[in-house]
């Protein structure tokens, strides 16, 4: 005779359970404990306690033993961590070591990882604009990939709900292509800034440069803040200066009660029951002992970043589902989208020696697309923006220049030429050649498949690269500036850190994964939230609409539990 432990499965079994604790899976714990759901929270990394687990968050650059480098032996730990701008001494306690989390690259693909309670909403660059109704459009207009399910106006209340809370800095430009939000006052531009973005709105129609909207708070918001412009935001900030799970939301979702946060627990798969047709739970695989043990739900948000969420999707199989978990469209693990951050530019300006500017803004310009606004009269569909900003030379220009002595360290300690430089951020289409695979061949060490990334820029991101380089060298050199140049860093795929678009919202079961309320077509009290669910990926930083989808979907679930229709 088998017996079973009643009391066990008591203790595994919740409300709801939320796979990953980074951006989109903090919102979904808050949402879902603020609506008084008993709610499991599982994170596969270590645990972050907000202040506390900043260990750097203070150090002065000659308190850091290889000031700011990474030291020789661990040089080979990082291969792939260390080419993103936020990785270095002071912050590599926040970045995966490649070696211990190895993939495969089929072609280049270059996956940024952070694993630990909070994820990467401690590293983000916190840059915040909404999709546009033309985003949403796009699609459909194009004849691209598939039609979003939704449009702007069923997410527009969301985007006020979670800036509201988060906190996002910035101008009412009143720009059609990144709505309006609500916002704290913004940061200011330097003199530098002001006269480009002066001379832009002048000379070129449609190209406006506006300061950035961010989530660092610019006063005081709901207990957190304000901003200390200290621009040290990747080290874990003890001011809660700006918006991420830990200073955030998952202190909101503990003040409820109903918070359950399990840290080093990785997700094996998702339960699916095959009689009640619909998920039980998830299988979890302690990160230390390696032992599986399972939790239960009524309800189960992934959120374990976009390819992380593809990952247990597509190792949660069964006799219904032998290809992964909902994916009776095929399209799961397809349409891998990050944004093309290629182009670099960088430029010099005479003058404005007697300014400056105070502090270390963490934020810098923008020039939002207006590329293909009206009609397609570009030889691409759709554009790019540009993110930027300037500065002042300071003494480190001497390691530069030769000199010697007193008269040459004195004019060292004065600010030297002011330096402006762009990134541009182009949009990259769905392609369904563009995918991710399980590898069961080739397992990491808790015994669980890897992936093979196959994916590259296409020929339509390619054509914007000539675009993203001359636009950027005329609107500069015709302001004034000097000693233009425009790079191309043939990066690959994946240093954008937006990836997304492997679990697609879809109006049509056939064609995509999830429908218009985040959900899984065939097991409905499944949501997938974070970047997986992006249907095209716009040429916007893309977090505040993961926010947003999250909470408009765990007020769906909740609504739909209370009916009993999950």
């Amino acid at each position: 005779m088998t017996f079973l432990n009643m009391k066990a499965r008591k203790q595994h079994t919740f409300d709801a359970i939320v796979v990953g604790s980074g951006i989109s899976g903090g919102w979904a714990a808050k949402e879902l404990c603020e609506q008084g759901l008993k709610t499991l929270v599982l994170e596969r990394g270590r645990n972050v306690t907000h202040i506390e687990d900043y260990p750097t968050a203070n150090w002065f650059p000659w308190e850091l033993p290889h000031r700011g480098m990474l030291a020789t032996a661990e040089h080979n730990s990082y291969p792939i961590q260390r080419k993103c701008y936020a990785f270095g001494e002071d912050t590599k306690h926040f970045f995966v070591r490649d070696e211990e989390h190895p993939y495969t690259q089929i072609k280049g693909f270059d996956w940024i990882r952070g694993y630990q309670v909070g994820g990467k909403s401690l590293l983000w660059a916190r840059q915040c604009y909404r999709l546009s109704p033309m985003d949403f459009e796009a699609n459909a207009r194009d004849g691209v990939g598939v039609d979003w399910p939704i449009r702007y106006e069923d997410l527009a209340p969301w985007y006020d709900y979670v800036e509201r809370f988060a906190g996002i800095s910035g101008n009412r430009d009143g720009l059609p292509q990144i709505p309006d939000g609500v916002f704290l006052p913004p940061m200011q531009m330097t003199c530098v800034e002001m006269h480009f973005a002066e001379f832009l709105a002048r000379h070129f129609e449609h190209r406006r440069m506006i300061i950035g909207r961010c989530a660092n708070l610019t006063q005081s918001h709901l207990g957190r803040g304000p901003c200390q412009y200290r621009n040290l935001c990747h080290r874990g900030c003890p001011y809660s200066g700006y918006f991420s799970s830990n200073s955030a939301t998952l202190p909101a979702a503990q003040k409820t009660g109903n918070l359950t946060l399990l840290p080093h627990s990785i997700v094996h798969s998702v339960i699916y029951d095959e009689q009640k047709g619909k998920a039980t739970g998830v299988r979890v695989i302690d990160a230390h002992t390696k032992q599986m043990t399972e939790y239960y739900a009524r309800i189960i948000f992934l959120n374990a970043s976009t390819l992380n969420t593809t990952l247990i999707m597509l190792n949660s199989t069964s006799h219904r589902f032998p290809n992964g978990l909902g994916n009776d469209s095929g399209q799961l693990g397809h349409n891998l989208m990050d944004h093309n951050y290629r182009v670099r530019i960088y430029a010099e300006i005479d003058g404005y020696e007697n300014r400056y500017y105070t502090g270390r803004r963490p934020n810098g310009t923008y020039i939002p697309r207006y590329q293909n606004l009206q009609k397609n009269d570009r030889p691409y569909l759709r554009g790019f923006a540009y993110g930027g900003g300037s500065w002042r030379e300071g003494w480190a220009r001497g390691i530069y220049q030769s000199g010697f002595g007193d008269e040459w360290k004195q004019k060292l300690s004065q600010p030297g030429k002011w330096h402006f430089a762009m990134h541009a951020m182009g949009e990259m289409l769905p392609d369904y050649s563009n995918q991710v695979l399980l590898d069961t061949s080739r397992l990491d060490k808790w015994g669980m498949p890897t992936l093979k990334i196959d994916c590259e820029y296409k020929e339509n991101e390619l054509l914007m690269i000539k675009d993203m380089m001359t636009d950027a060298v005329e609107m500069l050199e015709a302001a004034g500036f000097k000693n233009v140049r425009a790079e191309d860093s043939q990066q690959f795929p994946g240093l954008g850190i937006h990836e997304m678009g492997t679990a697609r919202m879809g109006r049509d079961p056939k064609t995509s994964v999830l429908n218009k309320h985040n959900q899984v077509w065939a097991v409905p009290n499944v949501f997938v939230t974070d970047g997986a669910c992006m249907t095209s990926s716009a040429c916007q930083n893309p977090s505040l609409t993961y926010m947003a989808l999250t909470a408009r979907a765990c007020h769906f679930a909740v609504s739909e539990m209370k009916r009993g229709n999950l």
